[in-house]
This record gives C-alpha cells, structure tokens and sequence, in this order.
C-alpha cells in the first residue's frame, strides 16, 4: 500500500527507489521514542524489525535514494558472464562478517530527490568489533536527481569481542532537512 502511494506521487521513482525511501527514513524506535520490541517484549534487533517502522510521511520525502537499475540483478545471476556479489548491489544496507581479517569494501550511489543544493554529512555507529571509514564524509548536490558515490570501508578493529554475537550499527546522511540511514550488520 505504501509502495502505491508513493509510485503515485513520484512515478518516475524505480521500484529500488521506493524501497530504498521507505528503509531510509524508518523509524528506529517506537512512537514513545522506546526500543521497538520483539514479541518477548525485549528490544529487537534488527532481524526483527528489518529497516524499523516505517514512516510514510518521511518515505514521501526522503532526501537521499539508493537506486538499482535492472540490469544490476541480472550481475548478481549466478550464470551471469560478469557476475558481481550481492554486496555490491547500490542497497541501502550492508552486511558484514566479523571474522574476516580483509577489509570489506563497497561503494554505493545515491541520488537526491530533494532540493538542489543540499549538502549531507555522514554520520556512522559503527557495529561492535569494526570499525568504519566513510569516503567523502560531506556530499555536495548542486541539483535534483544528481548522483553521487562513496566509499565505504569495514575493518575489523582491534577490540573485536565476540564475533557470535549479532551487533549493528548505522550509517545516517544528514541534512538540515532530510536523514537517510543506511543499516550495517555484523554477524
């Protein structure tokens, strides 16, 4: 229903793009500003409550989208020529294991549907036992749907802790209007 109404008012918007707005701009906690539980009435992690609740009025106006154009699904087919991992598709998550010794990297695009001239600073919580270097740090848009990339890096740190263990984090591009939050996991 959400993702009608949102093809509705932006038609020119992809399916990726939609769902991208509505991961994006999810609401993190519960209407009381609480941790959203999980039906043992204990705060839930994120395979529980996926992108968090979503907010229809945030995902009509998102600022930022990750957008995935269809030939990109063709490169993650197991039979395609030039084959591409899953993590490298432009989502606007991240999954991470914590007990590879490489560094993870990956570089995603977003594009801005919101106003000209914005400007977003990054924003990262790292999940426990990595550590996260974001490049640039500030994206500069002159103009509406302009793209722009960057980099992201996860090491693990010297402090890993216990790799079993599910941690999360986030990273938020942040406007003085608008906030897109990109969840990482480590697992």
């Amino acid at each position: 229903m959400i993702s009608a109404l949102l093809k509705s008012v932006h038609p020119d918007w992809s399916p990726a793009a939609i769902k991208s707005a509505i991961m994006t701009t999810a609401d993190q906690t519960n209407l009381g500003n609480q941790p959203i539980l999980d039906q043992s009435h204990l705060a839930a992690d994120v395979y529980s409550t996926g992108a968090g609740h979503v907010n229809p009025a945030r995902a009509n106006d998102p600022g930022l989208v990750y957008d995935i154009e269809p030939q990109d699904y063709r490169k993650v087919n197991c039979s395609a020529e030039s084959r591409i991992s899953e993590g490298q598709l432009n989502y606007p998550s991240f999954s991470v294991r914590s007990n590879e010794s490489a560094d993870q990297m990956y570089t995603r695009t977003v594009t801005n549907v919101g106003e000209a001239g914005s400007s977003y600073n990054v924003e990262v919580v790292a999940p426990q036992g990595i550590d996260v270097i974001v490049e640039p740090r500030t994206l500069h848009f002159t103009e509406v749907n302009q793209k722009l990339r960057y980099k992201i890096k996860f090491r693990r740190s010297a402090n890993t802790g216990n790799t079993s263990v599910l941690s999360h984090g986030y990273v938020l591009w942040k406007s003085a209007k608008h906030s897109a939050l990109t969840v990482s996991l480590r697992r």
